[in-house]
This record gives structure tokens, sequence and C-alpha cells, in this order.
């Protein structure tokens, strides 16, 4: 194989094979009388190997660690496991994709959807918020029959409503308001531990930018008790 033909099947540049030929990621194979590099099935498969670990988001150097301890394997044994390692990733890529086709088509997940049901009416900015941010995580693979029968007294609850109706009271507030410690802490005390430890790590809260986005959509007073009870939640333990 040559250099374009190893790239395309290990879907990364020429560029990036080059690179890693030049920090002695990848050993650089042997020439033809013609000076072009010639590549083996077991270039491929080292190449698509560091394609993945870096995908897992190892670096440079740990690659090269994990490679090291690749040295004296079975080429079958290393391609079963890459295999593997792809058919996960297809598998949760499927899921998620089934996830935004569910919001999509307008359709929430049963499980979703009677949560939401065992909830009183209202008209609350915040309230209808809170239910997209419960939508997201869902959406994210964060959502589970135990995390929506943790939230499940809260949804029921008419007195979660009047949290809404102080945290709605603050959209014109400044991030310094008087009210904010207070309203964080009752909002605290009213979400059981057991909500935050059925969301799967690495997930919803867990994803790069998720905290940001979900901030931005509340104005600066709302935005600061938001952060202090996630933050409050972090510090009673892993989420």
């Amino acid at each position: 194989m040559r250099i374009g033909e190893i790239a395309a099947l290990a879907g990364v540049t020429t560029r990036a094979v080059r690179h890693y030929h030049h920090i002695g990621l990848l050993p650089e194979p042997a020439r033809l009388a013609n000076h072009y590099r010639a590549y083996t099935v077991r270039d491929a498969v080292l190449l698509a190997r560091v394609r993945r670990l870096t995908e897992l988001g190892l670096s440079l150097d740990e690659v090269r660690d994990v490679l090291a301890d690749d040295a004296g394997r079975e080429l079958a044994e290393i391609l079963a496991e890459l295999d593997a390692d792809l058919a996960g990733q297809q598998a949760e890529l499927a899921e998620r994709r089934r996830r935004l086709a569910e919001l999509s088509d307008g359709d929430l997940p049963p499980a979703l959807a009677g949560l939401f049901a065992e909830a009183p009416p209202t008209a609350s900015p915040s309230a209808a918020l809170d239910r997209e941010h419960l939508t997201l995580l869902d959406a994210t693979g964060a959502g589970s029959q135990e995390l929506y029968a943790a939230l499940a007294p809260l949804a029921a609850d008419p007195a979660v409503l009047a949290l809404y109706e102080r945290l709605d009271a603050l959209a014109d507030a400044p991030a310094d308001d008087p009210r904010i410690p207070a309203l964080a802490a009752d909002m605290v005390a009213a979400v059981p531990d057991e909500a935050f430890a059925a969301i799967p790590p690495g997930t919803g809260p867990d994803l790069p930018g998720f905290k940001e986005a979900l901030l931005a959509e509340y104005a600066p007073a709302q935005a600061e008790v938001v952060r202090r009870v996630m933050a409050a939640f972090v510090e009673r333990g892993p989420v």
C-alpha cells in the first residue's frame, strides 16, 4: 500500500502519517526501488490503533506507551480488540442518533413523558427551561428510569413551583442579588442526592460545554443560583 491508501484506510490524512513517522510513533516501512514507501496490513492496523486511541483522548505519549505494550501481541488479537472498540463506538453513535430522532419527531421517551405528566400546570419560564434541560440530558444518554424515579416526587410537589417562581423573579436582578444564597440553598435541599447519582459519568453535565451552555440560558442572577446549586452537588460527591 502507498501512503495515500493506508491513510484513507485508517481514516487519517497523509500529513498525520508523516507526522507519526517523524515523531517515531509509526515505524518507517521499507521502500520500493522507486523510493515509495510500501505499507503492510500490520502498518494499517497500527495506524488505525493510533487513530482510535487519540479519539479516546490519549496524548501521543500515552499512545506510544500503549503501542509498546502491544508489540508482543498477535495481530489477530489486536485486530479483535480494535474491532470491539469500533463496534462499541458504532453502538454509541446509533443510540445517540435514535435519541436525536425522537427529539426531531417531537416525541419524548415514555419515562420522561410520564415525569412531565406528573408536574402541575405552570406558566413559569424557569419550569419550561428545566424541562428543556431534562430533555437534553436524556438526549445525551444521561436519562434513566432511576433518574426519573428520583425526580418524580419533585415533579408532583406544588412547593417546587414556588422555587421556580422565586427563580423567575430574579430575571432582571444583578448577579449579587441578596436573594441568591437562600434560593440556591433551598433548591439544593429540594433535590435528592439519588437524582444526581443516577446520572451516568461522561454524560450530561460531564460533557464538554454542557454546563456553560446551560448557564448561558439564564439571566445573571438566575445563572448564579444554578451555578451554586451545581457546585453544591459536586461538593457532596461525584455526579
